[in-house]
């Protein structure tokens, strides 16, 4: 079994998705699973391992579940008895984690904020890639922690296949290049799309985008959309967003219920919506709203 997990582990982390694992730490009494024994969530839904099957192990199951949709480490306690009314009556102490690949953040603009935002998300675990087809700005003197591509950013994002370890935030230096990198991040559904600008702006983008995927049959969906981006902090200087930004960041890698600055939920946004669908169901509620 040791030999089988390390090697779903590695397929994990080399493909980019996440999973989640829970491993029994201690145990006292009667117990159904020892301490070492191991259960790992993917994200397709299906395990390998056990930590002992029944109750506990739905229990597990389900702490493993909150780590998939981003709840952070936590130490699973039980008494087998008295909380879950198994038989073996002993205590079990369950260790449960997310496992993930290193997260790239993909900085579209070599612009201010982004320059400033680079080495926090670096100090954050991010591996930081900026796309900027500007040589005089994406350079390696403002980029020194990231990796760097010279390439227009609409093209790069057609080229580039995004999935749960991506965060993408979107700061260009022309609003029609904005919408553009907007519409291919919706599709491509990153974890994660961060858009800089004031609300009228966000909100002119995305009702554009909207109303051309609704009347096309194909309404984005914009529940990893945070835009305007960042905690509501009253930011102001491009350092001041920067930071916004990368508690935004924390915050979600956290699971922590914080106040964002997003408008997804804006009650203009949902007239357009509602226009173009009955249901409404580009929209999710999100925590943090």
């Amino acid at each position: 079994m040791h030999e089988q997990l390390v090697r779903a582990l590695m397929e994990v982390l080399g493909s980019g998705q996440r999973a989640a694992l829970a491993t029994v730490v201690r145990t006292s009494g009667s117990t159904p699973q020892v301490a070492g024994a191991r259960m790992l969530l993917r994200a397709d839904g299906s395990t390998l391992g056990t930590v002992g099957g029944g109750a506990i192990e739905q229990a597990v199951r389900d702490a493993l579940e909150s780590c998939l949709e981003g709840a952070p480490s936590s130490l699973l306690v039980r008494e087998l008895g008295h909380d879950l009314a198994m038989c073996c009556g002993g205590r079990m102490e369950i260790f449960v984690e997310p496992i993930e690949a290193t997260p790239r953040l993909w900085l579209y603009g070599a612009g201010h904020v982004n320059e400033a935002l680079a080495p926090l998300a670096t100090r954050l675990g991010f591996e930081v890639i900026v796309v900027d087809e500007r040589e005089e700005l994406n350079t390696e003197a403002r980029f020194a922690s990231a990796r760097r591509e010279l390439l227009d950013a609409a093209s790069q994002l057609k080229r580039c296949t995004l999935g749960e370890r991506d965060w993408v935030l979107i700061a260009t230096h022309d609003h029609a290049l904005d919408e553009q990198v907007l519409e291919l991040a919706l599709q491509a559904r990153p974890r994660y799309i961060g858009l800089v600008g004031s609300k009228r702006k966000v909100f002119r983008l995305i009702e554009r985008i909207v109303r051309r995927r609704g009347e096309a049959g194909a309404l984005p969906r914009l529940d990893r959309l945070y835009a305007p981006v960042g905690l509501a902090l009253a930011a102001v200087e491009p350092a001041e967003i920067a930071v916004s930004i990368a508690a935004e960041l924390v915050a979600l890698r956290r699971g922590a219920d914080v106040p964002h600055l997003r408008a997804v939920h804006d009650p203009r946004l949902r007239k357009v919506l509602t226009e173009l669908s009955a249901t409404g169901a580009a929209l999710a509620p999100t925590k943090g709203d």
